[in-house]
């Protein structure tokens, strides 16, 4: 490389982007740094097609031929990306214009680092996410106070060590949506690299894409994050809250009719049908994960859990 070739390329995805995705463009095009602008398309059939085309910024693009998520499609795009890093950006977020060259400068001046978690703001100013903690019971949740060093980044605005990345495996592309960042991030600390956060500021129009609070969003968030446990948690710890999941689930017809879509019963006998059928799979990757690892999973969740 020369000092003139970019050091970041920008990952974008999109599915059905047309409201959002301009201005998510035109802020990339306004960056201090210079870096390259892949966008995946998961097949948007609302015009996103026509839209990236007409861009003036023209960046690259990788259409999909079906949805395949946020985590297909950032697993996709990490076979095409040539350069040291590699910028996860949601489609419905506007980074500043240094939000890169502050990412790109934290993560030089923190050598055991492998990525950087930008600060995502809501349209009125407030804090979504500055990274992500994980919590007593296991659930990556976002961390909207500054802190120098977090557990994990936040997936819609962060920047990544290319090789650190796949060293690790990669990115889990099976689970579409919803905690591969914090599995990933999870991955990384088993291997022994930092995750830091930045002032890098972002801001995001959260669930433009999805619908939080939606049936399909706890199906996702719940079936991955036991499969994230299974994968990257101490042994007793993912057991422990595989059972707590299944003992509730099983009481709830007791309870009567639950108001939160994650409490409904049909929802979760589909969680644990999907965690049951990809369990022989998960398992192998569990001790995939097992022989990177330089560092004991208890230690990393008794440094982190519950911070």
């Amino acid at each position: 490389m020369t000092d003139a070739e970019p050091s970041t390329t920008v990952v974008v995805v999109t599915w059905r982007g047309a409201a959002h995705i301009t201005a998510c463009l035109d802020a990339l095009a306004a960056q201090s740094r210079p870096h390259r602008t892949l966008v995946v398309d998961n097949a948007s059939d609302d015009g996103t097609a026509a839209l990236l085309a007409a861009h003036p910024s023209k960046p690259a693009v990788l259409r999909l031929r079906r949805n395949t998520g946020y985590a297909g499609a950032m697993a996709a795009a990490l076979d095409k990306v040539d350069t040291p890093l590699m910028a996860w950006l949601n489609d419905d977020a506007a980074p500043a214009p240094d939000w890169l060259a502050t990412c790109e400068d934290t993560l030089g001046k923190a050598p055991l680092a492998a990525a950087v978690s930008a600060r995502l703001t809501r349209a009125d100013g407030t804090v979504q996410s500055t990274g992500v903690r994980l919590t007593a019971d296991g659930h990556g949740a976002d961390l909207p106070e500054s802190a120098d060093e977090v557990f994990g980044f936040c997936g819609g605005a962060a920047v990544l060590n290319v090789e650190a990345l796949r060293s690790v495996g990669g990115v889990p592309a099976s689970y579409f949506c919803y905690y591969e960042d914090t599995d990933t991030a999870w991955r990384l600390r088993l291997a022994g690299w930092d995750v830091v956060s930045a002032d890098a500021d972002v801001v995001h129009r959260h669930g433009a894409s999805t619908r939080p609070g939606s049936v399909r969003f706890h199906l996702w968030n719940e079936r991955n994050r036991l499969l994230t446990l299974l994968r990257c948690a101490p042994g007793q710890v993912a057991v422990r809250q595989l059972v707590k999941f299944a003992a509730l689930t099983l009481v709830l017809p007791l309870r009567g009719k639950a108001a939160a879509p994650n409490f409904r019963l049909g929802l979760r006998c589909r969680v644990l049908a999907a965690v049951a059928i990809r369990l022989p799979r998960t398992l192998v990757e569990r001790r995939a994960i097992g022989r990177r690892a330089a560092l004991g999973r208890g230690a990393v969740w008794e440094a982190w859990a519950g911070l």
